[in-house]
C-alpha cells in the first residue's frame, strides 16, 4: 500500500512557519495583504475565495474580497484592478477564475502588475519563472507540487517524471520546474490525446496527472514503486453525502495505491498545497515590496 502524501498536514506545518515570517514583517510595520476579485455568484468560486480569505487571516495577513456583479464591464473591472495596483497595502491581487464569457480573461490577468500577480499568470512572471529568476511568482499548484516533493524527500534528480496534461496553469510551469537545475528530472510531457498513453505512464518514476477526467490512470498504467501526484478535481454523484457529490481525482486511487510507493489523495493532497503556496507568494510579494521601499 502506498504512503499517503498528506497535503493537509504538510500545509499546516508550512503555515506555522509562514505565520512567524508574517509576524516579523508586521513588527516592522508591514502586514501582507491579499485582495481577491470575485465576479458573479458562482457557488464554487465563492467557497474557494472564502477559504483563501480565512487562510490569510489565520496567518495574520489582510485578506479582502471585492465582489463585482456578473455583468460588470471590462472597463469597470480594469478600474478595480487599477485601484489595487496602486494601493501600497495590497501586496497580492488575484482575479478568481472562471470569469463570465464577456470578459477577456487574458487581458484582465495581464492588467495586474507583475509584482502583485501572486497567481503567477502574468507573462512576465511566466518568463521569469522559466529562466529560474527568484523574483518570479510561480503558479501555486506547480509550486505546491515541487514543495511537496522536496519536503516528502522524494528524489527527482535523474528520475523520469511524466506529466499528463498541458495546461498553462499546471503542466507547462511544472515541466520547467522539474527540469531546472536542482530538481534535474528527466521529463516526458503528455496529454489525454497522446497515442498509447499507458506506454509513457508506465515509464514514470514520478507521475503527475492534471487532466480532469475520472479514472484516466488505472493500475495497469503504472509501474511498481511509482510516486503519483493527482491534480485532478472531478465532482461525481454521491447520494450518501450531505452535498450529494464527492470529489475524486484523475487516478483510480484504490487500485493505483496498491502499486505505487506514494500517492496524493483527492481531496487532501495537492489542493491544500495550492492555497498554501498562494499565501507563500503573497508573503514573498510583501517582502519584496518592503525591500524595494527600503532601497
Amino acid at each position: 500500500m502506498a504512503r499517503l502524501l498528506d497535503g493537509t498536514e504538510l500545509s499546516r506545518v508550512m503555515r506555522e512557519e509562514m505565520a512567524q515570517e508574517v509576524a516579523a514583517l508586521r513588527a516592522v510595520g508591514v502586514t501582507p495583504g491579499l485582495s481577491v476579485v470575485l465576479v458573479g455568484n458562482n457557488p464554487a468560486s465563492r467557497a474557494y475565495v472564502a477559504s483563501k480569505t480565512r487562510a490569510c487571516e489565520a496567518l495574520g495577513m489582510k485578506g479582502q474580497t471585492l465582489e463585482l456583479p456578473e455583468d460588470v464591464s471590462k472597463e469597470e473591472l480594469f478600474a478595480t484592478i487599477d485601484r489595487l495596483n496602486t494601493d501600497p497595502e495590497v501586496h497580492g491581487i488575484l482575479v478568481q477564475l472562471p470569469l463570465p464569457a464577456h470578459l477577456p480573461y487574458k487581458a484582465i490577468l495581464e492588467h495586474i502588475r507583475p509584482e502583485k500577480d501572486v497567481d503567477g499568470f502574468h507573462p512576465l512572471n511566466a518568463g521569469l519563472a522559466f529562466v529560474g529568476d527568484p523574483r518570479a511568482f510561480v503558479p501555486c499548484t506547480p509550486a505546491g507540487i515541487m514543495e511537496m516533493l522536496r519536503r516528502e524527500n522524494i528524489p527527482t534528480r535523474g528520475r523520469h517524471a511524466v506529466i499528463v496534461g498541458r495546461s498553462l496553469i499546471v503542466s507547462k510551469p511544472l515541466a520547467s520546474l522539474l527540469v531546472a537545475p536542482g530538481p534535474d528530472a528527466t521529463l516526458t510531457l503528455t496529454h489525454r490525446h497522446t497515442p498509447d498513453l499507458a506506454h509513457h505512464t508506465r515509464q514514470a518514476d514520478i507521475l503527475i496527472v492534471a487532466v480532469g477526467k475520472q479514472n484516466l490512470i488505472t493500475a495497469d498504467m503504472v509501474k511498481p514503486g511509482v510516486v503519483v501526484i493527482d491534480v485532478g478535481q472531478n465532482r461525481v454523484p454521491d447520494p450518501g453525502s450531505a452535498r450529494g457529490y464527492k470529489m475524486v481525482g484523475d487516478v483510480d486511487f484504490d487500485n493505483v495505491s496498491q502499486v505505487a510507493s506514494a500517492i496524493t489523495p483527492v481531496p487532501g493532497g495537492v489542493g491544500p498545497m495550492t492555497i498554501t503556496m498562494l499565501l507563500a507568494n503573497t508573503l514573498q510579494a510583501a517582502r519584496q515590496a518592503h525591500q524595494a521601499r527600503a532601497t
